[in-house]
């Protein structure tokens, strides 16, 4: 997945905006909370870091091409970052991505959702 592509896929998803910030990375957010961040900076393979379970950060960070995320796994958080060429096919990394998105919407009280149209 390109950033491009990154960009695109978090625009289809539901009430999300898009800033860009620490040191040009594309960071997308849901209700004002970071869900997704893409940082090329002239590398091969975009970085795209994301939020999981904890199930599936226990199975991704074991994966090649994936590590804990620097900075939020060093805090306790379950963020994964794919920094390099991976198993994850660019459907299974949008599945993730769209799954980070559901994680951060979750813990959204009742109304902060039905503000959003969630």
């Amino acid at each position: 997945m390109t950033r491009d592509e990154f960009n695109q896929f978090c625009q289809s998803l539901p009430t999300t905006s898009h800033v860009v910030q620490w040191h040009d990375s594309d960071v997308w957010k849901v209700g004002g909370k970071v869900f997704a961040i893409c940082n090329s900076q002239d590398a091969p393979v975009a970085s795209i870091t994301f939020k999981t379970s904890k199930m599936d950060y226990e199975i991704l960070r074991g994966m090649s091409g994936l590590r804990p995320a620097p900075y939020f796994a060093s805090r306790g958080m379950t963020w994964i970052q794919r920094y390099d060429y991976s198993e994850l096919t660019d459907n299974q990394l949008q599945q993730c991505i769209a799954e980070s998105h559901r994680i951060v919407t979750s813990g959204f009280s009742q109304r902060k959702r039905s503000e959003l149209g969630l």
